[in-house]
């Protein structure tokens, strides 16, 4: 057993100690079966949405959708950097908005790696815009975040309801991340060497080459290291049908979470049941059972426990005088610091459960100060939310490397200055 623990990823070790914190905390009695058991059939809709969508996500990169939407995008900035930088913050802010910021961070980084050695530039910039939009992008709707899905049902608001309410601080959040983005990794001389070149003029240790699922093939890279770049040839697919079809899956995803009155994990487990079907037709080999996130679906639920049993000890006390009883503007900012300064500090997921039983019930729009803190602010560390430390991992097995000094530093900056410029946006707006 124990050379079989040895064997796993860290963060496999990390879900299954979690869950089994969880689970003896419930057997212990620490934790009260009747509270365990509330938080468990609260987040299994979340759960089963979690599991399917990025199963739906991780079929739809393996059909080369992704694949022609990053080379799409690189012709479309027409050789000029400006302009690709928009396209890309575009990319990254629609894909978190439609499809979650964990198939952002799972899915959407090897291609935007791959982008990289397309248009001759190191890989930081386009991973850091990554994994900022992921955070930063994820206020709009309840699909983009798992603490949107929390907030809409305490809210009682729609999917079109939230989009309603947050569009304004959501906007302000994403232009934020663009300065941020342009200032620190984008602007020229910070843009770096191409790829395999080593390190770039930043200090930024860069790939020697990018692999794996969406690199970019060797007829496709274009490098230039001048001040623009020679757009790329048309990416098409291997299979067409296999792109169709689940390009046609991920649209009728989104039609049915925006427009339709459907539970989001029905909307999803039958957009990737569509994607299943056309791959057990035309190429079963990606069908096996790792598609399924199982790290998450055991982490996330022993996350709820954990967090559960210290809320039923006093965390709850301390959260509640923290975050205060107001609902006036200082109360916004309280709750939002509140939420980004704890979800770096351990991670957003337990830390918004937590805060949101801190927010008094009528507090609506301190509890969506809340939620922009915990969606907004965890780009500091690497482990403040679940979606930094994948797109952590998979830029490690991409062989690229973000110092964690830096990471940290320019996350600082971004996280303060999102957050407070979001929640003073929302405060005007309400």
């Amino acid at each position: 057993m124990r050379a079989l623990l040895l064997r796993l990823h860290v963060l496999d070790r990390v879900a299954i100690g979690l869950l089994a914190t969880g689970l003896l905390c419930v057997a212990t009695g620490l934790l009260p079966e009747r509270s365990a058991s509330d938080a468990m059939t609260r987040i299994a809709p979340l759960l089963a949405f979690l599991g399917t969508v990025i199963v739906l996500a991780e079929l739809t990169s393996r059909a080369e959708v992704f694949d022609v939407v990053a080379a799409r995008v690189a012709r479309a900035g027409r050789g000029s950097y400006a302009l690709l930088f928009l396209l890309c913050v575009l990319f990254a802010s629609v894909t978190t908005i439609a499809l979650n910021l964990d198939t952002t961070a799972v899915l959407l980084t090897p291609v935007m790696l791959a982008l990289a050695s397309r248009v001759g530039i190191a890989p930081v910039p386009l991973a850091m815009t990554t994994v900022w939009l992921a955070n930063t992008a994820s206020l709009l709707l309840p699909v983009s975040n798992l603490t949107n899905l929390l907030a809409a049902n305490r809210v009682a608001l729609s999917p079109l309801g939230l989009a309603a309410r947050m569009w304004a601080p959501q906007l302000a959040a994403v232009a934020v991340t663009m300065a941020c983005l342009w200032l620190f990794f984008w602007r020229r001389g910070r843009r770096g060497a191409p790829v395999g070149a080593g390190v770039d003029g930043s200090g930024l240790l860069t790939s020697a080459a990018v692999s794996g699922p969406g690199a970019a093939r060797a007829a496709d890279v274009r490098p230039d290291g001048g001040d623009r770049y020679a757009p790329p040839v048309v990416h098409r697919p291997a299979d067409p049908v296999l792109f169709r079809a689940c390009a046609l899956a991920c649209a009728g995803f989104l039609l049915a979470i925006l427009v339709a009155d459907v539970p989001l994990w029905t909307a999803s487990a039958t957009a990737a049941a569509v994607a299943v079907a056309a791959f057990a037709v035309r190429d079963r080999s990606p069908l096996r059972l790792s598609l399924v996130p199982w790290r998450l679906l055991v982490m996330v639920p022993g996350m709820f426990l954990v967090v559960e049993t210290v809320d039923v000890h006093g965390l709850h006390g301390l959260l509640a005088s923290a975050v205060g009883a107001d609902g006036d503007t200082l109360g916004l900012f309280r709750a939002a610091a509140v939420g980004g300064g704890l979800s770096n500090a351990l991670n957003n997921l337990p830390v918004y459960l937590a805060g949101e039983a801190a927010v008094p019930w009528g507090n609506h729009d301190q509890l969506l100060a809340l939620l922009v803190g915990t969606n907004a602010g965890p780009v500091i560390t690497p482990w403040a939310s679940l979606a930094t430390l994948l797109w952590y991992e998979r830029c490690h097995a991409y062989g690229v490397r973000v110092p964690v000094a830096r990471l940290m530093g320019t996350g600082a900056v971004l996280a303060t200055a999102t957050v407070v410029t979001s929640v003073t946006v929302l405060a005007l707006t309400r």
